[in-house]
Parts: C-alpha cells; sequence; structure tokens
C-alpha cells in the first residue's frame, strides 16, 4: 500500500482500537449516560409499539402498514448497532474495540441503510394507490413485496459489504484511537495507512450513486403522485390525497436531508472539529429512529386509532370515524380514481 521507502511505517497493524466519542466533551460524557439511556429505551419502546400494533391488528396487515414495520424494525437495528456501545465509550471514556467488532458493527450500520430500500418500496405504493387506485390490489401483491423484499436486502449487502471488505484488508498504522463513538467507515479510514484515494473514492462513490437514484426515483415517483391528486375535482378528496404522502415525504427529508448534511460535513472535515462531525453521524445515526414511530404512529390515521385504543382504552379511539365520503366524491371527471381513493382511505392508506 506504500513505497518501498516507507514500509517500516507499515511494520505494525493494530487490531484492538479504544472509540473515543467525543474527545471535546470528556468531563461532560458521564452526565450523557441517562439521558442518551432514556433516548435509546424511547426510541426502542416507540418503535416496538407501532409494530406490535400493526402485527396484532388483522386491519392493519396490509401492504403499506407492513413496510412501515419494516421500516421501524430497521431503525430498532440502527440504534442497537450503535447505541450500547456509544454508552459503553461515555462510561469509561476510551471504549476499546476488536477490529473484528468494528468490522461487525460497520456491517450492520451499512446494512440498516436498508431504509432507503424501504422508502423506495413505499413511494412504489403510494404511487400505485393514487394513481392507480382501482388496480391496487391486483399490483400489489404479497408476491411484488416478497420481490422487493429480496431486491432491497440484495442492495444493501451490496453497499455494506464491499466496504467491510476492503476495510478488513487495510493496515491501521497510525494510531490505536479512533476520534468516534463507532466504527464507521470514514472514521476507520482516517487512522488507515498507505494510499487511501481508491478507499475514499469507493465510499464517495456508493453514496452519490445511490443517493442519486433513490432521489430521482423518489422525486419521480412522487412528483406524478401530487399531479394525479390535483385532477381530482373534489377538495376534500385532494387533500385526503396529499395528506396521504405527507408523512412518507416527511419522512425521506429527515433521513437524507440528514446523511447529506454528514457527507458534506466530512468532505471539510479539516475545518470541522471532530465533536460537531460525531455530533451529526450520531444525529443521522438516531433521528429517523426517534421521529419515524411519532410520524407514523400520529400521521397514520388507523395506526394511530389502534395505538390509542390500547394505550387508553375503547373511549379514546372512539370512533373518531368519518362519515361515508363517496357521495361527496362521485362528482368531477376524477370519479373512478375518487372512488379508488376513498376504498384506500377506508384503510387509512
Amino acid at each position: 500500500m506504500g513505497e518501498d521507502g516507507d514500509t517500516s511505517a507499515f511494520n505494525i497493524s493494530y487490531t484492538n482500537f479504544f472509540l473515543v466519542g467525543f474527545p471535546g466533551l470528556r468531563e461532560w460524557q458521564p452526565l450523557l449516560v441517562l439521558p442518551l439511556t432514556f433516548l435509546y429505551v424511547t426510541i426502542i419502546s416507540a418503535n416496538v409499539l407501532v409494530i406490535h400494533t400493526v402485527v396484532a391488528q388483522r386491519s392493519l396487515h396490509q401492504p403499506m402498514y407492513m413496510l412501515i414495520a419494516l421500516l421501524l424494525a430497521v431503525n430498532i437495528c440502527a440504534a442497537t448497532a450503535v447505541m450500547p456501545k456509544m454508552l459503553e465509550g461515555f462510561v469509561h471514556y476510551a471504549n476499546p474495540m476488536s477490529l473484528h467488532g468494528c468490522l461487525d458493527q460497520m456491517f450492520f450500520i451499512y446494512f440498516t441503510l436498508l431504509d432507503y430500500n424501504i422508502l423506495l418500496a413505499m413511494a412504489l405504493d403510494r404511487y400505485v394507490a393514487i394513481c392507480h387506485p382501482l388496480h391496487y390490489t391486483d399490483l400489489i401483491t404479497s408476491h411484488l413485496l416478497g420481490v422487493l423484499a429480496i431486491l432491497a436486502l440484495t442492495r444493501s449487502l451490496e453497499v455494506a459489504v464491499p466496504l467491510v471488505v476492503l476495510t478488513s484488508r487495510g493496515r491501521f498504522c497510525q494510531t490505536m484511537v479512533i476520534r468516534h463513538f463507532a466504527c464507521e467507515y470514514i472514521a476507520l479510514l482516517s487512522i488507515a495507512c498507505g494510499d487511501l484515494t481508491f478507499n475514499k473514492g469507493l465510499g464517495l462513490t456508493m453514496r452519490l450513486v445511490t443517493v442519486t437514484l433513490d432521489l430521482a426515483l423518489l422525486g419521480t415517483s412522487y412528483t406524478r403522485i401530487i399531479y394525479a391528486a390535483f385532477w381530482i375535482s373534489s377538495g376534500r378528496a385532494q387533500a385526503k390525497a396529499l395528506h396521504t404522502c405527507g408523512s412518507h415525504l416527511l419522512v425521506i427529508l429527515t433521513i437524507y436531508l440528514s446523511g447529506l448534511s454528514t457527507s458534506i460535513v466530512f468532505q471539510v472535515a479539516k475545518t470541522v472539529s471532530p465533536d460537531v462531525q460525531n455530533l451529526l453521524s450520531a444525529i443521522y445515526l438516531l433521528l429517523p429512529g426517534s421521529l419515524n414511530p411519532i410520524i407514523y404512529g400520529v400521521q397514520t390515521r388507523e395506526i394511530r386509532q389502534h395505538v390509542e385504543k390500547m394505550l387508553y382504552g375503547n373511549k379514546s379511539a372512539q370512533e373518531v370515524g368519518e362519515k361515508p365520503e363517496t357521495a361527496e366524491y362521485e362528482s368531477g371527471g376524477a370519479t373512478a380514481r375518487v372512488k379508488g381513493l376513498y376504498q384506500l382511505g377506508k384503510l387509512g392508506l
């Protein structure tokens, strides 16, 4: 990996490291253990609550809700891959981690980019629901969901495996100290030896290709959805069609904007302190798991009603039922589409 004259620099390759999450907050880190533990428990509890609601209620055994449950399960995996070791580091300051442990954690961190792929599946589901509602049950089948799940898993593995394999073949001779709370790819590159042009280029290329393709597909899907919604003559039906995608767009903005800000900061890392970089990484890794169950639990009417019924009993989930809207929806040139939307609306979609 280096020039012949520099081989002495590479005689040592560390296989055990110390994670130092926030170097500038050494004295304050023990004080963060309690609030971060509370955050972790809240993330797990909120996501599990919504997942349990979807699994327990037969009326929620629909493609959209199952995709939401899968997304929240990924949120739990992402938080669990990061938070326990982060908390251990805050207790001991220098958190020991073997190279194998680092590679395992790196794999799970990048494998949980599966949430990007689930958002694409959600966009497809919403596109069919809004633009082709009368064919929804024919097109969105369990077989199609199985195919999409396999594609999502394959795509996530195509990101995680190359990064882990490439890192496992590297040499780490600069220091044993990783100035980060987790074994992210860029954190390990910062202590690696030799010419890292290819390694950095691979990571950046994979991120650009993934994000560019995802945003192109998501943008196309939701543009068509909004266009179709404005053809609906009934203002109430139009609002219903747009509202059904609002939670998904909010989640998409949360995930992609936090990821984009992290990437930008790492590109100008020399001018940004490690604490700021690590804070942005923590937001990127933990924010979706914190917000997604709230967004879906509040914005998705059927899930919200069942959660309220579970937590507070029948009175609170009452029968917030909406009056039949078929008569109102019958007007205008988009009658068939609106009828389809109404049928989906009865399922809370």
